[in-house]
């Protein structure tokens, strides 16, 4: 990460990564999400499934070469896959309100530490294989929210998205772009408004001695794993848990 990485996820507790996935590797897993996850005509506009065992293309996203220096600068040498989804999302899909923030749970936190490390807890990792740009819905957050000494006075109007205050934004990414943001950020999902399908597919990691989920990710699930991958996969551990770097 370069310093002014650094800088912006200690300002914002986000940060967009821009191109991060190349072109064919939008099309490889837009190929495979249509295959796995194929839409049904069935009327629902918001669908959500696991995806990173739909292959192996997906299966790579949890530690994609990009990726991982940001994980081990912002969570620890010893992060681990929590747990990970989809969000695809048709026009006229509904939001889901604004949530989280520090402390909102045991395991939504962010740390600035005395030696310069920044260490966070449940933290996210959002590939986007369809842009949303200004006005798109999607993605929204409160900048800055991670390290609000008030977070639960946030107006209940503004948490369930009736008021959209200037201090609300909503990124603008391409395809292909990453974002990561900390548990410990207030945020939440925007209405889809655009015409085209909101794709975007979560990856949430924990430091290697926590969980938030209460199901962990199974190495049987997957195919042709990786050594890395495997300690990625490991259960949440004090112990012996390895480095994946």
């Amino acid at each position: 990460m370069t310093d002014e990485e650094k800088f912006l996820v200690d300002l914002q507790g986000y940060l967009l990564i821009k191109n991060v996935l190349s072109t064919d590797e939008v099309a490889e897993l837009n190929a495979l999400a249509d295959e796995k996850f194929a839409y049904q005509n069935d009327g629902k506009l918001d669908r959500r499934t696991r995806c990173s065992t739909w292959g192996k293309p997906a299966q790579n996203l949890m530690d994609h070469p990009k990726i991982v220096p940001y994980l081990t600068a912002l969570i620890d040498e010893k992060f681990r896959l929590d747990h990970d989804y989809c969000i695809f999302m048709r026009e006229g899909a509904g939001g889901g309100g604004l949530h989280g923030g520090e402390g909102h749970e045991g395991d939504h936190w962010y740390k600035f530490r005395h030696d310069g490390k920044i260490r966070n807890g449940l933290c996210v990792i959002t590939y986007f294989l369809a842009p949303a740009r200004a006005g798109d819905g999607g993605f929204l957050c409160v900048p800055g929210s991670h390290k609000s000494n008030v977070p639960n006075s946030l107006p209940e109007d503004v948490r369930g998205l009736k008021r959209h205050p200037h201090y609300v934004i909503q990124p603008e990414v391409e395809a292909g772009d990453a974002l990561f943001f900390t548990e410990a950020l207030i945020h939440g999902t925007a209405p889809w408004t655009a015409s085209h399908e909101r794709r975007a597919l979560l990856y949430k990691f924990s430091p290697g001695h926590s969980a938030w989920s209460q199901h962990y990710p199974s190495a049987a699930d997957y195919t042709d794993l990786t050594e890395r991958q495997k300690r990625i996969l490991e259960p949440p551990s004090v112990g012996s848990r390895r480095d994946v770097v």
